[in-house]
C-alpha cells in the first residue's frame, strides 16, 4: 500500500497516526483474517514465484537468439527460439491473470468478512456510542478503512512477494550469465533509484498541499453557494470578499499544480537519462571484456543483451522494496484503527444467564433509580414509582428535568447507575435485550423513516405483516385515507428520512408502526408535538385506546394527553417532586400549577383594564 495505491485522505490519516508497535499478537490477528483463504494464498504464492521465474526467460532467450541464432546463422534454431519466446509470453500473461483472480478472491473475501463483522459488531454497540461518536467516523471505518485493507492484500502483500521473487530470480540469472557485468549493474542501480525516491517525496509533499487547498475550496463552495450561505452573503454584502478569497485559493492551487507538473517532468527526464545511460555503461564494460578480456570472464553479444535486459527488470521491484517500510507502517496503522473498533466492548449487553421472556403483562417498577450521562453529573437521583399493567403515567417538568431520560432507561438504551428497573417483578437486566425490546414500543418526537416505501417502513415493526394488518394499523393511526389518496398508495417512496412527508404524516406513520408491533408497553416521548391541531385530534383518537389497553409512560406535550393519564408525575431536580391526577396536582403542587399556568395556557386578549384572559392551548411540559 504505497503512496499511490490508496486514497489520498486515508494515506494522510495513516501517516499522521502514531507509528504502530509491531507485535506477534498484532501480526497474528491480521493473518487470522487470511486463514480462511490459506489455499488461495498458497496458490497465489506459487503462481507469483513461477511468474517471476518465467519473467527472466525472454531476456535469456534473447541472448540465445543473438548468439546461437543470428550470429551462428542457424535459422531453424532461430525460429524455434522465437516461437518459444511467444509461448512463454502467453503462459506468463495467463499466470498474471490467474494471480489477479486469486488475489482478488482473497482481498474481496477478507474485506467482505471484515465489513460483515464490523456491521454486526456496531449493531451491538449501545445508544450512547452513536450519540457520542461522529457519524462520519463510523462510516469511514466501515467504508474507506476496510477498503484500504483490500489494497494491503492485493498490492502490499502481493507486491512484496512478487518483488522479492523477481529480485532473487533476476540476480541469480544475472550472476549465472556474467558476474562482472552483473556486479557492475547492481552498483549502478542507485543512479536510477535515488532520483526516483527524491522526486517521489517532493511530488507527494506538493500533492498534499494541493489536496489541502482543494479541501478549502470545496468547503467554501459548500458554505457560500448553499441557499443559507448565499442569503447570508447577500444580506451582509460580502460578495467581493468571498470572490477575493476564492480567487486566492484557486491561485495557490494553480501555482502548486504547475510546480507539481514541473517536478514530475523533471523526474521523468532524470529517469530517462539514467535509464538510458545505465545500459550504455554495461555496453562499454561488456565491450572491454570482449576486446580486453584479461580482467574478467569472456562475454558474448547475447550475454551483454541479457545483462542489459535483466538490469532494467530490477529497477521497479528494488524501488518498491525501498518503500516497503512506509507501506507496512501504513498497513499496520490501518489494521490498528479497525481493531480499535472491533475491541470496543458494549456496556449494554445480555448478561450471563439472561432469560428470553414471553409477552409481558406490563407492571413497571422503578426502585431508587440513579442515572447520569456522566458519572459525576447525575440526571436522575433515587427515583421510585410503580405503574400497574394497563395504566398510563405522564411525566411533566421543565426542560432538562430528566423526563425523556426516565423512559429511555426502560428499553435499556442506557443502563441505570444505581437502583433497578423491573417489569412484572423481573429486573430488565435479567432479560435478553431482544425479548425486552420486543415487549416495548416507542414513539419519539424525532420520527425516523428509512428511504423505502410506506409499506416497507411499516413492516419494519412486523416483517410478516399482511396488507390487511398494515391497513388496519394505519386506520387506527388515522393515516390510511391519506396513504390511499397517493398514486402509489402503500408503495409510495417516502424519500431520505421521510422528507417527502410532512411532520404530522411521519408521526402518524410512526404511531401506525408501533400499533402494528402491538407491544404490551408503550413509550411516548412528546409523540404529538410535531402535529397541527387537526392532526392531533386524529392522533389523540388513536392514542386513547392504545393507552387504555397498554402500560404506557408518556412524556407529555399536550394537555389532552396529561388529563387522560391515570397519574401524572412531576419531574424536577432529578427526582419525582409530586404525583397525582391533574386536579390533585393543581391543588397541592405549586410547581405543577406554575407549569400549567405558564406552559398549558396562553394569553388571548386583554380587557380595558389591562387584565389578561387565558385559554388552554393544549400544550404541556
Amino acid at each position: 500500500m504505497s503512496r499511490n495505491r490508496i486514497s489520498f485522505d486515508l494515506a494522510e490519516r495513516l501517516d499522521k497516526a502514531p507509528a504502530p508497535t509491531v507485535t506477534l499478537s498484532l501480526l497474528g490477528r491480521i493473518f487470522s483474517f487470511l486463514k480462511p483463504y490459506t489455499a488461495y494464498l498458497v496458490a497465489s504464492f506459487g503462481v507469483i514465484v513461477l511468474s517471476a521465474g518465467l519473467g527472466v526467460a525472454p531476456s535469456l532467450l534473447t541472448g540465445a537468439i543473438i548468439d546461437k541464432g543470428l550470429l551462428a546463422g542457424d535459422l531453424a534454431l532461430l525460429c524455434q527460439l522465437v516461437l518459444l519466446s511467444l509461448i512463454l509470453l502467453v503462459v506468463s500473461s495467463g499466470l498474471g491473470l490467474l494471480e489477479s483472480w486469486l488475489s482478488a478472491n482473497i482481498a474481496q473475501g477478507v474485506t467482505c468478512d471484515m465489513k460483515n463483522r464490523m456491521y454486526s459488531h456496531l449493531q451491538t454497540m449501545p445508544h450512547r456510542f452513536f450519540t457520542d461518536t461522529k457519524q462520519g467516523e463510523i462510516i469511514t471505518r466501515m467504508t474507506e478503512d476496510i477498503s484500504g485493507v483490500r489494497s494491503v492484500i492485493t498490492q502490499t502483500l502481493a507486491s512484496t512477494l512478487r518483488n522479492v521473487s523477481t529480485i532473487v530470480i533476476t540476480l541469480v540469472a544475472l550472476y549465472r550469465t556474467n558476474w562482472v557485468l552483473a556486479t557492475a549493474g547492481v552498483v549502478l542501480l542507485p543512479l536510477f533509484i535515488l532520483p526516483t525516491r527524491l522526486a517521489g517525496k517532493r511530488r507527494w509533499a506538493i500533492t498534499r498541499q494541493i489536496q489541502q487547498k482543494r479541501d478549502e475550496s470545496n468547503q467554501m463552495l459548500n458554505e457560500t453557494l448553499s441557499v443559507s450561505g448565499q442569503l447570508l452573503v447577500k444580506l451582509f454584502g460580502r460578495e467581493g470578499d468571498e470572490n477575493r478569497k476564492y480567487r486566492e485559493i484557486n491561485d495557490e492551487i494553480r501555482k502548486l499544480t504547475v510546480t507539481e507538473t514541473l517536478t514530475g517532468r523533471l523526474f521523468m527526464s532524470t529517469i530517462q537519462i539514467f535509464s538510458s545511460f545505465t545500459p550504455q555503461l554495461i555496453y562499454l564494460l561488456g565491450g572491454l571484456l570482449m576486446m580486453k578480456g584479461s580482467f574478467g570472464p569472456a562475454v558474448t553479444v547475447g550475454e551483454i543483451s541479457i545483462i542489459v535486459s535483466l538490469m532494467t527488470r530490477l529497477h521497479r521491484p528494488v524501488d518498491d522494496l525501498l518503500n516497503i517500510h512506509v507501506d507496512i507502517t501504513r498497513s499496520l496503522a490501518l489494521f490498528e484503527r479497525l481493531f480499535a473498533y472491533y475491541d470496543m466492548v458494549p456496556d449494554i449487553a445480555d448478561r450471563e444467564g439472561a432469560v428470553e421472556v414471553p409477552r409481558l403483562k406490563g407492571q413497571v417498577t422503578y426502585e431508587h433509580v440513579t442515572f447520569g450521562y456522566r458519572p459525576d453529573a447525575p440526571v436522575l437521583k433515587d427515583v421510585s414509582f410503580r405503574v400497574e399493567p394497563g395504566c398510563s403515567y405522564a411525566f411533566v417538568g421543565g426542560s432538562g428535568a430528566g423526563k425523556s431520560t426516565l423512559i429511555t432507561l426502560l428499553p435499556r438504551l442506557y443502563d441505570v447507575m444505581g437502583g433497578s428497573i423491573s417489569i412484572d417483578g423481573m429486573d430488565i437486566r435479567d432479560m435478553t435485550l431482544a425479548s425486552l425490546r420486543r415487549n416495548i414500543g416507542m414513539v419519539s418526537q424525532d420520527t425516523y423513516l428509512f428511504n423505502g416505501t410506506i409499506a416497507e417502513n411499516l413492516r419494519y415493526a412486523k416483517p410478516d405483516a399482511t396488507r390487511e394488518e398494515i391497513e388496519e394499523a394505519c386506520k387506527k393511526a388515522h393515516i390510511h385515507d391519506f396513504i390511499a389518496s397517493l398514486p402509489q398508495g402503500y408503495d409510495t417512496l417516502v424519500g431520505n428520512r421521510g422528507l417527502r412527508l410532512s411532520g404530522g404524516e411521519k408521526q402518524r406513520l410512526s404511531i401506525a408502526r408501533v400499533i402494528l408491533k402491538d407491544p404490551p408497553i408503550l413509550l411516548l416521548d412528546e409523540a404529538t408535538s410535531a402535529l397541527d391541531s387537526i392532526s392531533e385530534s386524529h392522533i389523540q383518537a388513536a392514542i386513547k385506546p392504545l393507552l387504555e389497553s397498554r402500560t404506557s409512560l408518556v412524556v407529555a406535550h399536550r394537555l389532552s394527553t396529561i388529563v387522560a393519564s391515570d397519574k401524572i408525575l412531576v419531574v424536577d431536580g432529578g427526582g419525582i417532586a409530586a404525583s397525582g391526577t391533574h386536579s390533585q396536582l393543581l391543588e397541592r403542587s405549586p410547581l405543577y400549577k406554575k407549569l400549567f399556568e405558564t406552559q398549558f395556557t396562553v394569553p388571548v386578549k386583554e380587557d380595558d383594564h389591562g387584565t389578561t384572559d387565558h385559554s388552554f392551548d393544549g400544550r404541556a411540559a
